[in-house]
């Protein structure tokens, strides 16, 4: 079974249409699956678009009464994905936003059941190709991954802040009990890079594959902040860094 984490706030122009394309392709797999979609206080008619496709697609709707952030979104998803999910089910999370191609689940998920705890769908291994990101968001993406893989290198791993992965249900499982409401604490963009860093913990098999990442395909406009989203990157890798020093001093 493939359970779908999807934040979305204010995504009334693309989410039916990736909705069914997320249906068509697993559907072509033959994959059971289910969507948990994360309404993180929408104020378009994002919820109402989502409410029409229930009848055909397995969606469930988790509503967030104010918007809270990636953040909390992604930590709302990944608790109910886990409640509902068997330790060999595997847990994709993806942007609502159509810059996340579908069709790369089935890949993802082929990684996780030939052995994989997670899988990255990356920007910087070979094959890869991003299309119409701006420059302040590649330097951004490049710029973290760099600096992280520089003081915090992670064996198979380039790509620390991209979003659409897979997770094996086990080791989720696994970080929830060890972590608690902290398994994921960062409030924005940033909770990709510290999730990544606590799983990292635990050994897991990770592995990327590459990702075709279409920006000019997205619909409305981005919801990050890129002055904030460095800020929050930078306390992250300064806390961390703060973190391993004393490990080290003892």
């Amino acid at each position: 079974m493939i359970f779908i984490v999807l934040p979305a706030y204010n995504e009334q122009d693309g989410i039916q249409p990736l909705l069914e394309r997320i249906d068509l392709t697993l559907k072509e797999s033959h994959s059971d699956y289910k969507i948990f979609l994360v309404d993180d206080g929408s104020t378009d008619a994002t919820r109402q678009k989502v409410e029409s496709l229930q009848t055909k697609i397995p969606v469930e709707i988790i509503s967030h009464e104010k918007n809270k952030g990636l953040g909390e979104s992604i930590k709302t998803g990944l608790f109910h994905a886990v409640k509902a999910a068997a330790d060999h089910d595997v847990i994709v999370t993806m942007d609502a936003d159509n810059t996340h191609v579908p069709g790369l689940i089935s890949r993802l998920n082929r990684n996780i059941w030939e052995g994989c705890g997670l899988v990255i769908a990356s920007r910087y291994v070979r094959d890869a190709r991003v299309i119409g990101v701006p420059m302040s968001r590649r330097f951004l993406g490049y710029g973290a991954s760099f600096l992280f893989r520089l003081f915090f290198p992670i064996p198979g791993v380039r790509d620390y802040t991209c979003g659409y992965r897979a997770y094996q249900s086990a080791l989720l499982k696994r970080a929830f009990d060890v972590y608690g409401d902290e398994f994921v604490s960062e409030p924005g963009f940033s909770c990709q890079i510290d999730i990544l860093l606590k799983l990292a913990l635990f050994h897991p098999v990770i592995n990327e594959v590459p990702i075709i990442l279409k920006y000019d395909a997205r619909k409305g406009a981005s919801k990050m902040q890129v002055v904030k989203t460095v800020g929050d990157t930078l306390k992250l890798f300064a806390r961390r860094l703060t973190k391993q020093s004393r490990r080290l001093s003892l």
